[in-house]
């Protein structure tokens, strides 16, 4: 997994409450067993229209937020089914961190799994934050893990509490089988011992 420390990019804001997975990635394109390719089709019915043209009133698909590594959304981003591929189509698009005032519960675990920054911060805390982000024609931000903050382009910061094992697993770049490799002599002393 990739480490995690700092990035400065483009946020862009998402201000629509309950994105659940099936927004994320519609069902038809989780066919897939790789996470490869899955980005093409992140917000596929909100990117597109019926005919595959891109709706240029989408915020992804506006120029200045077409590289956004950040997404500052709503309420609950991420509720509904399981599905794992909604945070592969997310990073594989790019996305690094989302900043919300709550998640699915789900999508939370696998977010932390694939090494994607959830970033919990109050409703109005997250519109402002959205607000600002327009207001300075999507400069880019930067969110530092290391220091728990979030600098503006205004130079307004902001704190944000993560859990330290998230965070440090985030940081390090360890996915579960990284973490157990790291336990392997212990583990193989137990097995000898038994």
């Amino acid at each position: 997994m990739q480490k995690f420390i700092r990035v400065k990019a483009v946020a862009a804001p998402l201000a629509l409450v309950n994105v659940d997975t099936d927004m994320v990635i519609p069902a038809q394109y989780m066919k897939a067993l790789t996470r490869s390719g899955l980005g093409q089709h992140l917000f596929r019915e909100l990117r597109f229209d019926e005919t595959g043209r891109e709706r240029t009133d989408f915020i992804l698909n506006r120029p200045a937020c077409r590289n956004a590594q950040i997404l500052v959304a709503d309420r609950n981003f991420g509720c509904g089914s399981s599905r794992e591929h909604a945070v592969w189509a997310l990073t594989d698009f790019g996305i690094r961190c989302v900043i919300a005032p709550s998640f699915g519960d789900i999508f939370a675990g696998n977010a932390r799994k694939n090494g994607l920054l959830l970033i919990r911060l109050p409703d109005e805390r997250c519109a402002r934050l959205r607000s600002a982000l327009e207001n300075a024609q999507y400069a880019p931000i930067e969110v530092d893990l290391e220091a728990q903050r979030i600098r503006l382009a205004s130079g307004e910061t902001i704190a944000f509490d993560i859990d330290p094992v998230d965070r440090h697993v985030l940081m390090e770049g360890l996915d579960d089988i990284d973490r157990t490799l790291r336990h392997a002599d212990a583990i193989a002393r137990f097995e000898a011992s038994t």
